[in-house]
């Protein structure tokens, strides 16, 4: 052995204010979006807030360690399903402390909306109807077709002046190819898009 080399790790707990720290402090809603694609160890400092309410701020001593929860303090918490890549599956202990409600598609009018200020110059009739075409694939097909879709459906459809249905069809496959598990089934997928674009 001609060399050695040791190592030290040296840790130390720092705790900064943070927007729980000062939701809770002041009574502020904590909006945690997606707070299910953290590693559930990291949402442990939770479970005192929801249940004790008082949060532990690592790292102080005395007094100032603790923080006690304002009456006025709520949270929200938003998830994708477990299905989604990157998601962890929360901890029964977190969940136990929540009340879930589950959200489903926008309806139409708030979809189209949502088009109309993702998508510059896109008319409102145009978007109506990259809205009603993924809404019936979202009912046809075994894929999850979200409002994204159709976002990035009208981007490719709206510089067009003219689409035909092979155009409209094409720039369908192409948003929702990447949610089928083989290129096999993309055929499939062409085939059933085809199928609702000359029923609408």
């Amino acid at each position: 052995i001609h060399n050695v080399v040791k190592s030290k790790d040296i840790i130390r707990d720092r705790w900064v204010d943070n927007p729980l720290t000062l939701a809770v402090r002041e009574g502020a809603i904590l909006v945690y979006n997606e707070f299910s694609r953290t590693k559930p160890v990291a949402n442990n400092v939770l479970l005192s807030v929801f249940e004790e309410g008082v949060l532990e701020l690592p790292g102080q001593h005395g007094k100032s360690r603790y923080v006690d929860v304002h009456p006025d303090f709520r949270a929200i918490l938003t998830s994708n399903s477990v299905e989604y890549a990157g998601v962890h599956e929360p901890q029964d202990a977190l969940l136990d402390r929540l009340i879930g409600i589950y959200m489903d598609f926008y309806d139409h009018d708030t979809e189209v909306e949502i088009v109309c200020s993702h998508v510059d110059n896109i008319s409102t009739e145009r978007a109506e109807s990259v809205v009603k075409l993924m809404s019936e694939l979202r009912e046809r097909l075994d894929i999850d077709v979200g409002t994204r879709a159709a976002i990035m459906a009208a981007e490719g459809i709206e510089p067009i002046d003219n689409p035909d249905r092979s155009t409209i069809a094409a720039i369908c496959v192409d948003v929702l190819a990447s949610k089928v598990a083989q290129h096999s089934e993309v055929q499939t997928l062409r085939d059933e898009v085809e199928a609702v674009i000359e029923n609408i």
